[in-house]
């Protein structure tokens, strides 16, 4: 942790990189995971793509509502708040996740790419008209041009954001810190930013409380320490 804090106050550019373990510990389960009683309910796997937008848009509007509720029965932990804090001390530059809560700008983040995109974001597929998340849950699920309401989150057989990756690129080849929060590091193209950060010279760390497939190139590696405890010590000495 000394060698992690003095890598943070001498930094030019830190990035951090989260994944779905800096939401579970907000309470938030992962919806992949199929001991919860999502999977009682709905198939994601059938349900979390174009195919069901399309072709079976009540079921899939009952799924991302379902989902929608979940999320607003959390909110973010006090790690998140820290790396807001970060942000606008000037600790860090920004932040590049794979998750899809919005958990991160809820705490005050401004520069967030979400490479999954977000549940914050509630629009029609067709027109692209915003519509608030406390509307779809109440009903609004169909736009006045005809188009369907989802959740601007990436669905399978969709493409990733373009130029969110773009950003999140060029955020990264400017650090020479790159920290990895909660992420297995296993899902491709997102799991290229740390790669990226190393080979330009940054220092990466990583953690998790799981072996990750990039941990052979990490400079650390904290397996044993949650990650709120870890920003949360971090931030009492800095």
């Amino acid at each position: 942790m000394k060698e992690v804090l003095r890598l943070l106050k001498e930094a030019n550019s830190t990035v951090v990189f989260t994944g779905a373990g800096m939401s579970t510990e907000s309470g938030l389960p992962d919806f992949r995971s199929k001991d919860r009683g999502l999977w009682e309910k709905f198939n994601p796997n059938e349900l979390a793509n174009i195919n069901a937008l399309l072709h079976n848009e009540a079921e899939f509007t009952q799924f991302y509502q379902y989902r929608l509720g979940e999320i607003n029965k959390y909110q973010p932990h006090d790690g998140h708040r820290i790396l807001a804090e970060w942000e606008k001390n000037r600790v860090i530059d920004g932040i590049i996740t794979q998750n899809v809560d919005g958990f991160h700008s809820d705490a005050g983040n401004k520069t967030v790419y979400e490479l999954h995109g977000s549940f914050r974001d509630m629009h029609c597929h067709e027109c692209k008209r915003q519509v608030s998340r406390t509307d779809y849950l109440t009903g609004t699920t169909r736009c006045e041009c005809g188009g369907t309401i989802r959740p601007g989150i990436v669905l399978f057989g969709e493409h990733l954001p373009q130029d969110t990756f773009q950003l999140a690129e060029v955020l990264t080849q400017k650090a020479d810190l790159f920290i990895v929060l909660g992420s297995s590091l296993s899902v491709s193209p997102a799991n290229m930013f740390p790669m990226l950060a190393k080979e330009n010279g940054a220092k990466l760390v990583i953690v998790n409380s799981e072996p990750t497939e990039l941990d052979p190139f990490a400079d650390y590696l904290i397996q044993d320490m949650k990650i709120k405890h870890f920003l949360t010590e971090l931030n009492y000495s800095l």
